[in-house]
């Protein structure tokens, strides 16, 4: 198998198959059926632990142990679009021009329309599957340390990949949803819930944090570990998010840091892979760090698999989601769900020969999102479930393509916006936009902000960057940037700021006494 082995996952959802929806209890841990051995008796093993470290992984690719969405994790949160990654995508690229939907499920609407409410459940979705990650590991964590068995002789290395994977949690926390309930495994966990972190505390935090697992911890070495599993690589990006939008979290710009470390991924690892299209294909897998296909250039990504990683969210959902019945064979599947469509404004920033521009179809909307349907909107074929040399994928109806979470290129981009905001070398900056650019087959541009907006959405559309990079720039709830339907305008509109943010949901905040509620919800 190509991918990272979820071993074991009925051991671990004994473990953590009782942790509670709400952040209330976010350390308690309950065994399913109280007839089985308590935890403390089969965590008697390195293996165990290995089966428990697969569980905090498996939360990333997969909404439920047991098949695609049956028996989820998360109580209340359905199984497809609940799942991480779907949700990353709903929230992040739904909200912005790079996305609208034709479907009327639920308030899906209300995400493109930037007119949510803290009881939209698709905010509530990825709100507790940040939460239950972070719970997860937080837990995983604290037993191992609390361990005494023998022949846990990788511990140290376990508890730094524990650690990194709540760093990724928390940065979707803090970019999402800003002061949150706050917990790691040295919290004892009272009746009235965890307490509330402000987004400048957190992001105090999570800068700590990142450093102490770069300099001080037994994480891999960038490309060391197995595929699919955490390196040092990881944290770095994660750091270099941060402080590119450290402005957004604390009021403090950070560029010059976020140079410093953009320059110290791009130095790690290997040249852009040549080939765009390759890194969203079915066999993508062979372009990681971890791999010497052609040279890597996906940092890290989560395994997704037709046949023994199934799900209805990550990749599965982005390319079922924009793909119709004429297109199922060119893009490797089974059928289509003919929901999403990419917007005109954004679309439009494409040249013709751009490699990156795989759009198709292009029909006008209607004048009112409520009429909106499948045969309105530009299709993607940016991710296909094809190998890179056009052969078939093993499985039709669930796809191959593993979701890249961080890749080189963003790097290079994040260099060339510090540069542009005058806090990094200009001369390499141009060299790191041009890099980029003439990969996909399109000469120089000059290197200025507006540019670097255009070349991110470019670049990295669909991968879940959209929301974050508008709201940096100050395009994403102003006037300064419109596209279809925005603020629910046919010809878009401004809304109010507080959609910079996501609301705790209201569960959460009636439950827990120590949480305040974000401004305006």
């Amino acid at each position: 198998m190509k991918k990272i082995k979820f071993i074991a996952f009925a051991l671990a959802a004994v473990l953590f198959g009782g942790l509670t929806t709400s952040c209330i209890k976010d350390l308690e841990v309950t065994p399913i059926d109280p007839n089985l051995a308590l935890p403390e008796d089969i965590l008697d093993s390195q293996d165990a632990f290995t089966a428990l470290l697969a569980k905090c992984y498996q939360g990333l690719a997969v909404s439920a142990s047991d098949g695609p969405d049956s028996s989820p994790d998360i109580e209340g949160v359905d199984g497809g679009f609940g799942q991480y990654f779907r949700a990353i995508f709903y929230l992040n690229e739904l909200t912005t021009d790079e996305c609208v939907v034709s479907w009327n499920d639920g308030n899906i609407r209300d995400l493109h329309n930037l007119c949510w409410n803290s009881s939209n459940e698709y905010v509530l979705a990825m709100y507790y599957r940040v939460f239950y990650q972070i719970s997860l590991c937080n837990e995983f964590i604290r037993r191992s340390n609390e361990t005494q068995i023998e022949g846990y002789t990788l511990k140290d290395t376990y508890i730094a990949e524990a650690r990194a994977l709540r760093l990724l949690s928390y940065y979707h926390a803090i970019d999402m949803f800003g002061n949150v309930p706050f917990a790691t495994e040295e919290n004892s966990v009272g009746s009235t819930g965890p307490e509330q972190i402000s987004r400048e505390k957190l992001f105090e935090w999570m800068e700590t944090e990142a450093k102490a697992l770069l300099d001080g911890s037994d994480l891999a070495e960038i490309g060391q570990n197995e595929y699919g599993r955490c390196d040092k690589g990881l944290v770095m990006m994660i750091l270099a998010k941060l402080y590119l939008n450290a402005e957004v979290y604390t009021g403090t710009a950070m560029y010059d840091l976020a140079a410093q470390v953009s320059e110290d991924i791009i130095n790690a690892y290997p040249a852009l892979h040549p080939n765009y299209n390759e890194l969203f294909c079915a066999d993508n897998h062979l372009q990681s760090v971890n791999t010497t296909y052609n040279g890597g250039e996906i940092i890290f990504a989560v395994p997704q698999d037709g046949i023994s990683i199934q799900n209805y969210g990550a990749t599965n959902s982005i390319i079922f989601g924009f793909t119709g019945d004429a297109w199922v064979s060119e893009i490797g599947i089974s059928s289509g769900w003919k929901g999403f469509s990419c917007t005109g404004a954004f679309t439009s920033k494409f040249e013709a020969n751009d490699k990156r521009n795989t759009f198709y179809n292009g029909a006008e909307y209607p004048q009112f999102m409520t009429e909106v349907t499948y045969d309105q909107g530009w299709k993607s074929k940016k991710f296909t479930n094809v190998n890179h040399d056009g052969t078939a994928a093993q499985a039709t109806g669930f796809v191959d393509t593993d979701y890249p979470v961080f890749r080189t290129a963003d790097a290079y981009l994040m260099y060339a916006e510090c540069a542009a905001r005058g806090k990094a070398d200009m001369t390499k900056g141009q060299q790191y936009l041009d890099a980029v650019r003439t990969r996909a087959g399109v000469g120089s541009i000059d290197l200025t902000l507006e540019n670097i907006i255009d070349e991110r959405a470019r670049e990295l559309h669909l991968e879940g960057f959209r929301r974050q990079d508008l709201i940096r720039f100050d395009m994403f709830t102003t006037d300064k940037y419109l596209w279809e339907f925005k603020g629910g305008a046919a010809e878009g509109t401004s809304v109010d700021k507080k959609f910079n943010i996501f609301p705790l949901t209201a569960g959460d905040t009636n439950a827990n006494g120590n949480l305040k509620q974000n401004e305006g919800y």
